[in-house]
C-alpha cells in the first residue's frame, strides 16, 4: 500500500524543513531582483510540492527509491521552471538535502492558461528614455542583452510612435559619435546601448568627445550576469559570461561622465534613468553611464510611471548684480574690449545676444578660440573667426570677457596684458576634470552665458552714464576702425583662397567654391583638425547651429557625428512637417580612417541618411609635424621627410572607394586635384545628395592654404 500523507513524524517534518527551505530561497530571490508576479508564483509553486514534476498533472504517490520514500507533487503551470525534476527527498537517515537544481527562468515555457506579462526592467528602461524626450537608440548589442531585445520587439509590436527608434552601429565608435551629433544639434539628450565591458571600451575616444562636447548622451552597458546555477533568469548561459566579468565596470569611463551607477533592482529603474539624464542635461552637460546585469534587466516589474515634470534638469544660473555692474564698467570704459569664447554657440540664441552686445559697445570683437560651434556670426564687423588660442586681439584688448571657453589663450605662444582686465564666466569655470587649468581673471562667475550677456548688455542699455559713454564721436571712431579691420580681414582670406598658379588648389579654396555650391543653410560637421582655420575662414558661417566641430580630440567624430547630425535634423524638422537640413562632413584624410567608414557609410545606406564628405587629401598626418616643431624647431625631425617621422600615407588609400564598398556600392564617389574640375565635381555631389544618395569626394590639397 502506499504510503499517505499524514502529521506523522519523522519523514513529514523532514519535508516540511524542506519546504520551508524553498521558501526562504524565494523570499531571497524576491528581494534580490525578482518581480511581485515572479516571486508569488515561485514561492506557491514551492510551498505546495516536495517534488516538481513538470511532466504530470496530479499528486504522485510516495513510492520506494533505495530505502527512501519520495512524495511527489506538481506545481501549478508557470513560467519560471522547466522540465527538469528538482526532488525534495525524505530519507530514513538523519541527513537530508535538495536535489541540485538546474532550473532556468524562461517565459517561454509558460502554460497557455497564464502567459507573462513580460513588463520588465529593459521594457520601463525604455519607457524611460522615451518619456524623458530621448527618441532614437544607438545600439551594438551583445549577450547580455536578451531583455532588451525582447523589450525592443515588445515597443516596436505595442508602442509604434511612442517608442525610440532603434539604430544599429556595427562599431560603438560611431554609435555614441551619432548621439553626439544629434545631441549637439538638438540640445536633446539620446542613448546609446553597447555590449558590457568590451562594448564599453570600444566607446573609447568618442566618449572623451561627448565629454569634452558637453554633449547629453546616456550610455547603458549590460553586465556579465552575477549567478551561475540558474537562480534567475538571465543567469550564465555562455562561456564569455566569465571572460567579461570585471570588478567595476563603470569605472572604465567614469572619469569622462557626469554620473555613474549600475541598477541594482528594476523597482526604481525610471528613477535612475531620469536622474542620470538630469545630469546629462544639467550645465555643464555631457556623457553619463548605466549599467545593469542580465538578471535585473530580466526582473519583470508592475508597469509604473513617474511625474517627468519633476525631473527637469538643474536651471542657469545668473550674475550676481554687482558683477553685472563691473563688467559693464569695463566693457563700455575700454578702447579695444574683446570677447573670447569656446562653445558658448551650443544655446542657439547666444550669437544673436552677443551681436546686440557688440552693436551696443562699438569696437566690440568676439573670438573663438574652440572651434566647436557657431558662437558669432562672421558678417559682423566683430568677427576674429576661429583662432586656437593665438591671436593679436588678445594680445592688445584692455578688457576681456572669457565666456564658457576651455582655452581661450596658449601662454606660450600668446598672452594678454599685464593690465587687461579679464573676467571668466563660465557653467564650469574651474574646469573641474582638468587637473591643470587656470588663467589670470579678476573674477570668476558660474553662470548660464546667455544670461550672463543679457545682463550685462540690459544695463549698459539702460543706465544713463553708460548710454553717454557708449555714444558720440569716440564710440563712432571704434566702429568705423572696426569695419575697416573687418574688410581687411576678408580682402586676406579671399586672397587666400584663390587657386594656384600651378592649377592644384588649398582647403581655402576648396571650402570657398563650397559655400558657393551648397545650400545657404547648410550643417557643417567639421573635423579638419590643421586645417580648420582655412575651413573656417572660407565657410564663414552665419546662422547659429549649423557650424558643429568635434568637440574634442578623440579623433574619428565626424563620421557618425555628421550622420547624426542629419538624422536628427530631418527627424526634427518632420514634426513640422518640414524637410531637414543638407549636411556636409568635411575631414582630414587621416581622421577619415579613424572615422570607422565601413561603418558610418553602411549606416548611412541602410538608413536612407545621405551627406556629402569632403576628404581633404594631404596624404598624411600634418598635426604631429605641427606639434614636433612647436617643441623642436630645429630638431632632426623638422629636415625629415613625412616617411622619416612615420606620418605619411602613401600610398594613398581609396577614401571614396572604402565607403563605396560600405555602402555596397550606392554611393557617388569622386577625385579631385585640378581646381578646373571643382566646382563641377562638386555640384554633381550636392545633386547626388539632395536626390537621397550619400557622396564621398576626395579632394587633393596643397599644404598651408
Amino acid at each position: 500500500m502506499p504510503a499517505k500523507l499524514s502529521a506523522t513524524p519523522p519523514s513529514v517534518a523532514r519535508t516540511s524543513r524542506a519546504i520551508q527551505g524553498y521558501r526562504r530561497r524565494a523570499v531571497v530571490a524576491a528581494v534580490t531582483r525578482l518581480g511581485r508576479g515572479e516571486t508569488h508564483r515561485f514561492i506557491s509553486s514551492a510551498a505546495s510540492c516536495s517534488t516538481i514534476n513538470p511532466g504530470s498533472s496530479t499528486a504522485a504517490p510516495p513510492r520506494a527509491q533505495g530505502g527512501k520514500q519520495t512524495i511527489s507533487l506538481t506545481p501549478p503551470p508557470g513560467p519560471l521552471l522547466n522540465s527538469t525534476i528538482t526532488s525534495i527527498t525524505a530519507a530514513a537517515s538523519p541527513s537530508h538535502h535538495v536535489a541540485p537544481s538546474q532550473n532556468r527562468w524562461s517565459s517561454t515555457l509558460a502554460a497557455a492558461a497564464e502567459k507573462p506579462k513580460m513588463y520588465t526592467t529593459s521594457f520601463a528602461f525604455f519607457e524611460a528614455l522615451w518619456d524623458a524626450g530621448v527618441t532614437h537608440v544607438f545600439v551594438n548589442l551583445g549577450s547580455d542583452h536578451p531583455s532588451i531585445i525582447e523589450a525592443m520587439v515588445k515597443g516596436a509590436r505595442e508602442k509604434k510612435g511612442q517608442f525610440p527608434r532603434i539604430i544599429t552601429c556595427p562599431n560603438e565608435m560611431v554609435a555614441m559619435s551619432m548621439a553626439d551629433g544629434y545631441a549637439r544639434l538638438t540640445n536633446k539628450p539620446q542613448a546609446v546601448i553597447v555590449h558590457v565591458d568590451v562594448g564599453t571600451q570600444g566607446l573609447g575616444a568618442a566618449v572623451h568627445n561627448a565629454s569634452t562636447g558637453r554633449a547629453p548622451v546616456l550610455v547603458f552597458a549590460g553586465l556579465s550576469p552575477v549567478t551561475q546555477e540558474g537562480e534567475l533568469r538571465g543567469s550564465r548561459t555562455e562561456f564569455i559570461h566569465w571572460i567579461q566579468d570585471v570588478p567595476d565596470q563603470k569605472q572604465i569611463l567614469a572619469q569622462y561622465c557626469r554620473y555613474a551607477a549600475e541598477l541594482k533592482t528594476g523597482v526604481n529603474v525610471k528613477q535612475m534613468v531620469n536622474r542620470a539624464l538630469q545630469f546629462a542635461r544639467s550645465a555643464p552637460q555631457g556623457p553619463v553611464y548605466l549599467c545593469g546585469s542580465r538578471e535585473v534587466m530580466e526582473m519583470e516589474i508592475e508597469p509604473y510611471a513617474v511625474r517627468q515634470a519633476e525631473w527637469e534638469p538643474v536651471g542657469p544660473g545668473a550674475l550676481p548684480a554687482g558683477a553685472v555692474r563691473t563688467i559693464a564698467e569695463a566693457l563700455a570704459g575700454a578702447e579695444e574690449p574683446l570677447v573670447i569664447t569656446g562653445y558658448a554657440g551650443r544655446n542657439q540664441a547666444v550669437p544673436g545676444a552677443l551681436v546686440e552686445l557688440a552693436n551696443t559697445v562699438k569696437g566690440l570683437r568676439v573670438l573663438d578660440t574652440g572651434g566647436s560651434d557657431m558662437c558669432f556670426p562672421a558678417d559682423h564687423p566683430g568677427w576674429l573667426g576661429v583662432r586656437y588660442g593665438s591671436e593679436d586681439a588678445i594680445r592688445t584688448a584692455d578688457a576681456i570677457v572669457v565666456l564658457d571657453c576651455d582655452v581661450p589663450w596658449i601662454s606660450t605662444q600668446c598672452k594678454p596684458r599685464e593690465d587687461a582686465r579679464i573676467f571668466h564666466i563660465d557653467v564650469d569655470p574651474l574646469k573641474q576634470i582638468m587637473p591643470l587649468f587656470y588663467i589670470q581673471a579678476q573674477q570668476r562667475y558660474r553662470a548660464d552665458a546667455l544670461t550672463a550677456v543679457e545682463q550685462i548688455t540690459a544695463l549698459l542699455k539702460a543706465d544713463e552714464g553708460f548710454k553717454a559713454q557708449l555714444t558720440g564721436g569716440e564710440s563712432e571712431r571704434r566702429w568705423t576702425a572696426l569695419q575697416a579691420s573687418y574688410r581687411k580681414r576678408l580682402e586676406v582670406i579671399a586672397a587666400r583662397s584663390q587657386p594656384l598658379e600651378n592649377g592644384e588648389f588649398g582647403t581655402s579654396h576648396l571650402c570657398a567654391k563650397l559655400r558657393e555650391v551648397c545650400p545657404k543653410d547648410t550643417i557643417w560637421a567639421v573635423e579638419a583638425v590643421t586645417n580648420t582655420v582655412f575651413v573656417h575662414d572660407s565657410i564663414q558661417p552665419t546662422l547659429p547651429g549649423h557650424w558643429i566641430n568635434c568637440g574634442g580630440g578623440g579623433l574619428g567624430w565626424s563620421g557618425g557625428g555628421s550622420l547624426g547630425i542629419k538624422l536628427a535634423s530631418d527627424h526634427e524638422a518632420q514634426l513640422k512637417g518640414e524637410k531637414g537640413k543638407f549636411v556636409v562632413q568635411i575631414v582630414g584624410d587621416g581622421t577619415f580612417l579613424f572615422s570607422v567608414p565601413g561603418s558610418v557609410y553602411w549606416i548611412s545606406k541602410r538608413y536612407n541618411i545621405p551627406v556629402l564628405t569632403i576628404v581633404l587629401n594631404n596624404k598624411g598626418w600634418n598635426a604631429p609635424r605641427r606639434s614636433l616643431l612647436l617643441v623642436h624647431p630645429d630638431g632632426l625631425g623638422s629636415k625629415a621627410t613625412n616617411d622619416e617621422i612615420n606620418i605619411s600615407f602613401d600610398p594613398s588609400p581609396d577614401y571614396a572607394g572604402i565607403a563605396k564598398a560600405a555602402a555596397g556600392g550606392d554611393l557617388f564617389t569622386a577625385r579631385v586635384d585640378k581646381a578646373a574640375d571643382l566646382e563641377r565635381v562638386l555640384k554633381e555631389a550636392v545633386a547626388a545628395v539632395q536626390g537621397g544618395q550619400t557622396a564621398v569626394v576626395d579632394c587633393k590639397v596643397a599644404m598651408g592654404c
